[in-house]
């Protein structure tokens, strides 16, 4: 049996070891950084107004892609959805939400409504307002909507990037059917 040592770290040949797709793309090379980024975007979209259409929520893996989108354009609509993103994470309490009588999530709300609504609108776990944070990462003109309707966006811009992975395809195709010019998944930036 083989056996892997440091003065940390036992493993044996059946051990297994969890990597991070980070550590992964460094050691194929297979970064980008945030100006990279930046141009691809402007390259495809040619800049001006753009959606982008329910991101996660995230202060590391989505963050710098939303920085990067946003040094490349000249404003951002980010569409949240509520009251999770697609994994799950809270942009606030739902129990807050149901609360004040917000249970069927097909209304769209300003992100000024939502929060004139809400009051408080934190993470439950982290006590991060993305909301908040997601217009200090932008480095250009950012306004941010919540609505399940992928739609909405089209009413501030025909040029989206839909930051969703597992219905991507779903949402890309409804934006198309709907009247949008452009349509980036996040997959086609830097692909």
């Amino acid at each position: 049996m083989n056996t892997v040592e440091n003065e940390n770290i036992k493993l044996k040949s059946n051990d297994i070891v969890a990597v991070t797709e980070a550590i992964v793309a460094k050691s194929q090379g297979n970064f980008a950084t945030i100006d990279d980024i930046a141009l691809d975007v402007k390259n495809k979209l040619g800049g001006g107004t753009i959606g982008v259409v329910f991101p996660i929520l995230s202060r590391n893996r989505f963050s710098s892609i939303l920085r990067g989108i946003s040094r490349g354009v000249d404003k951002v609509v980010i569409q949240l959805s509520y009251p999770f993103d697609e994994v799950g994470n809270p942009l606030v309490s739902i129990d807050k939400l149901y609360d004040l009588g917000l249970y069927e999530f097909s209304k769209s709300f300003t992100s000024e409504e939502f929060t004139d609504l809400v009051k408080d609108v934190t993470h439950p776990f982290t006590g991060v307002n993305y909301i908040d944070m997601y217009k200090q990462i932008c480095e250009c003109d950012c306004e941010i909507i919540l609505s399940n309707n992928p739609t909405e966006i089209l009413k501030y811009t025909k040029k989206v990037i839909n930051a969703d992975i597992h219905s991507r395809f779903r949402t890309k195709k409804l934006l198309l059917q709907n009247g949008a010019e452009k349509v980036l998944s996040l997959h086609e930036i830097l692909n």
